[in-house]
């Protein structure tokens, strides 16, 4: 028994919405989809039809989305043609044909592209022309959904059906402590074997780190390579007994002392025996649950795409079934996610020229672009700018570039009215912070008319393109396309690419927001069945559940719904706190549904189904998505209630006498800071040039005086607000005479910054910050223990001299000022101004 759940039902149901997004749609701007065939490959296969016309517009749609790519001989055109092997779906003489033939059946579902028959016998392994059964048939979906979209099909139909009935069953589940894996599996085996390679520091580090020195984040990372279940299928002993991957000896004695470690540890773990007065669902697996197409996405216009789903630790794989392919091999420490993407380490994943250039023939055509990315940086101390995604040729030449600086998103791109480095960086603005090192997805965009634009999880970050619009005449086909680098190595990026699409339209706000409601990764309606508790058949709690990261599960949106489109309640059924149970026990984190109290009777109930929560919540990954067994627990369901015991809660320590030392330094905030800029410099506060300024970074700068809450992103705002300051008083013919008392401005740089003109600038600077030797009395001279030495500080202002006069006698005029202004700047707004 199944339903059916089309996006058409959105307003009914509207958790559907959130993880199917819209019927499908056209991609950038409304117009005619401009994708080429497959035939159009330059160098590739030839095919010209010459039969008849297509008789009607959705016969000509599937031409152009499906026909077209597949007609070749490479691909399904030797065999299922006439004459040849049904079906004939490809029929070269005439495509009317093969329309009718592809209409018969399941061949071709515009509903459910991926449930189509096409695709499900590629990925079965039928004909695929990679080595890669899932590519195919993702490449299939595409051209399916393309084609679903171009006719206004109704799409993103969810089928649900009822998963196999299985009872909650004792489990075993991996300790808290790590203390026997390390006994009998880290240290005698992973730690001695593998620790060359999946270590840390190792040499060629490459993840997982299994044999690292840190025996927890060892056990965390090897608990999914171990199944307690059955030791004969855990990937430790699989890769020694059937992969020969590096046995320290035979690997038929190795594999036997591996499998016998494993069992040892599986043996002295009880199995968990599930609380016989729980009131529970069935069991079901992650698995078993029903695929959430990622329907609704904007799409139709990528010329690249990379879902990561496969698991070859090699290539990451074009799927957007554009020729040629623009797959991606991953050199260094890269590797593959079981949640869809990949893990950037110092390694990176290069395309080939020839395959990169479809990108600058194809974007060249439209004179716009969008990349469209799902990142997680490791960290907001990346500079550069790191290279997320970058098309380029080298450190200061590309045609566009995705990169991280801190914590701002960087957007270069070369055109008519921009460099060929693709400067001026267009950048997220600094202090609002907008990158973190958090799942995020990010969109930018390029169009003639008003340059280039930035979308973060949905939302306008920057509208504005200092460099304005311009064409793309001027790009390199010659670049390569990278992720993780630079196509040098340099300019390393860590983090996580979990999905990449790189369109020949510019998105709009509204497409950007769209295609961060679908998400990203794999998802599944998990359906845990009830009806041996409620009087209703085929009844089910559903949720919409997805491996979130490597760590934990997200659920979302719990709904009850009866699979029998004929069914109601005979009487209400009132349900009340529900809990999530993984493997014989309830999870002891997560329960966001305890306090659900919902009752479903004839009169609220609607064969799509009745919503139970809103929430979302992550569990943590125990044995790995392909082990881990779920079921739910009720409080009360039907009138039969559970009698949970209290919470013990635990008993709070008395705090310890602990003796804490405060800072003996603090920090200016953002008042006392500009108080003592102007306090230094003599401008004054009022400037409207000052006040324009204060007021920009204002928010960018320190709020309390506690050390510890300093941040990069204040000392940028500190900078700007010092450079201001400083060039308002080197600007002023007579404040500057007073100040830097005898320096000659008009002197060329090379001359100006001799011993006595650098004495004229330093000096007086060192003395407003206290920075200088002061008079202690009777003629004697030290430094405040509180300021560095006086020598260091003029030593640094030196060197910052020389790298700004390096230019010599070719130096340009209104380099002396320049340079005053940037000595100003870096000693009133260093830490000898910040810190009192």
């Amino acid at each position: 028994m199944s339903t059916s759940l089309s996006c058409l039902r959105v307003a009914a149901f509207s958790f559907i919405a959130i993880f199917t997004g819209a019927c499908s749609q056209n991609s950038g701007q409304q117009s005619p989809d401009n994708r080429p065939a497959a035939s159009e490959d330059e160098g590739g296969p030839q095919f010209v039809y010459n039969g008849p016309p297509p008789a009607t517009p959705d016969i000509q749609n599937f031409k152009v989305s499906v026909w077209d790519n597949l007609v070749l001989e490479n691909r399904c055109g030797a065999c299922h043609i006439e004459g040849e092997q049904a079906p004939f779906f490809v029929d070269n003489l005439d495509v009317n044909d093969a329309y009718a033939e592809t209409n018969q059946g399941d061949l071709v579902r515009l509903d459910a592209p991926a449930l189509s028959r096409l695709v499900t016998k590629v990925a079965e392994g039928h004909n695929c022309w990679t080595d890669q059964p899932q590519v195919c048939a993702d490449v299939i979906t595409n051209y399916i959904e393309a084609w679903a979209a171009s006719s206004g099909a109704k799409g993103n139909v969810i089928v649900l059906t009822a998963p196999a009935e299985k009872t909650v069953s004792d489990s075993r589940s991996f300790p808290a402590e790590s203390d026997r894996f390390a006994e009998i599996i880290h240290t005698p085996y992973l730690s001695q074997h593998c620790s060359r390679c999946h270590s840390e520091d190792a040499s060629d580090a490459q993840q997982p780190y299994f044999a690292g020195k840190d025996v927890d984040a060892a056990y965390v990372a090897a608990r999914s390579k171990i199944n307690l279940d059955v030791p004969e299928n855990s990937r430790f002993y699989q890769r020694l007994a059937s992969e020969s991957h590096y046995c320290w000896s035979t690997c038929s004695a190795d594999a036997s002392a591996m499998l016998q470690a494993i069992r040892t540890f599986r043996d002295g773990i009880d199995p968990t025996e599930i609380n016989p007065q729980l009131i529970v669902s069935n069991a079901i697996t992650f698995s078993d649950g029903v695929v959430v197409s990622a329907g609704g996405r904007i799409e139709s216009n990528v010329i690249a795409l990379y879902e990561f789903k496969t698991d070859d630790p090699d290539v990451a794989y074009d799927t957007s079934g554009i020729d040629p392919p623009l797959n991606l091999m991953m050199t260094g420490d890269v590797s593959k996610l079981s949640t869809w993407g990949i893990r950037l380490n110092g390694g990176k994943a290069q395309g080939p020229t020839s395959s990169s250039a479809k990108l600058n023939k194809l974007i060249k055509a439209t004179g716009e672009y969008s990349i469209e990315a799902w990142v997680v940086p490791a960290n907001v101390t990346q500079e550069g700018p790191a290279r997320i995604v970058s098309y380029s040729g080298g450190n200061d030449i590309r045609n566009f570039t995705l990169g991280q600086t801190l914590y701002n998103y960087d957007f270069m791109n070369r055109s008519s009215v921009t460099d060929a480095n693709g400067m001026i960086t267009l950048s997220t603005p600094t202090a609002n912070e907008v990158l973190q090192a958090t799942l995020q997805h990010v969109v930018l965009s390029f169009e003639p008319v008003e340059g280039r634009k930035i979308y973060v999880n949905g939302s306008e970050v920057v509208t504005e393109d200092p460099a304005g619009g311009g064409n793309l005449n001027d790009w390199d086909d010659s670049f390569a396309l990278v992720l993780g680098q630079e196509t040098s190595g340099e300019y390393g990026w860590l983090g996580s690419v979990r999905m990449l699409a790189i369109h020949n339209r510019a998105l709009t706000a509204e497409h950007a927001k769209t295609n961060y409601d679908v998400g990203v990764g794999e998802k599944r309606f998990m359906l845990f069945g009830i009806s041996h508790l409620v009087n209703m058949p085929d009844a089910y709690i559903g949720v919409v559940a997805q491996a979130f990261d490597e760590y934990s599960y997200l659920f979302d949106a719990p709904f009850f719904i009866s699979l029998d489109q004929d069914a109601v309640p005979v009487s209400p059924i009132s349900i009340e706190g529900i809990r999530i149970g993984m493997n014989g026990r309830e999870v002891s984190i997560g329960q966001a549904y305890a306090n659900v109290s919902e009752t479903i009777s004839a009169d609220n109930y609607s064969p799509e189904g009745v919503t139970l929560s809103n929430l979302g919540t992550l569990v943590p990954i125990d044995k790995g998505a392909d082990l881990d067994e779920f079921f739910l627990t009720f409080d009360q369901i039907s009138g039969v209630s559970f009698n949970r015991p209290a919470e013990q809660l635990a008993e709070v320590p008395a705090p310890s006498d602990v003796e804490v030392t405060a800072p003996v330094i603090g920090l200016r905030n953002f008042a006392e800071i500009n108080h003592t800029l102007s306090a230094m410099t003599g401008v004054a506060m009022n400037d409207p040039d000052v006040v324009a300024t204060f007021e920009a970074v204002k928010q960018q700068l320190p709020t309390a005086e506690n050390v510890d809450g300093f941040l990069a992103a204040h000392q940028m705002g500190i900078t700007q607000l010092a450079v201001k300051y400083c060039n308002k008083l080197v600007s002023d013919s007579s404040m500057r005479a007073e100040f830097f008392s005898g320096f000659n401005f008009s002197a060329n740089a090379s001359t100006a910054f001799d011993t006595v003109g650098r004495a004229q600038i330093v000096d007086p600077l060192l003395q407003v910050l206290v920075a200088n030797d002061v008079n202690v009395g009777s003629g004697e001279t030290a430094n405040l223990q509180s300021q560095p030495l006086p020598d260091d500080t003029r030593l640094e202002l030196n060197r910052l001299i020389d790298a700004m006069t390096a230019c010599g006698g070719s130096c340009p005029a209104g380099a002396t000022a320049n340079t005053v202004t940037a000595v100003c700047a870096a000693a009133l707004g260093s830490a000898l101004m910040l810190i009192q």
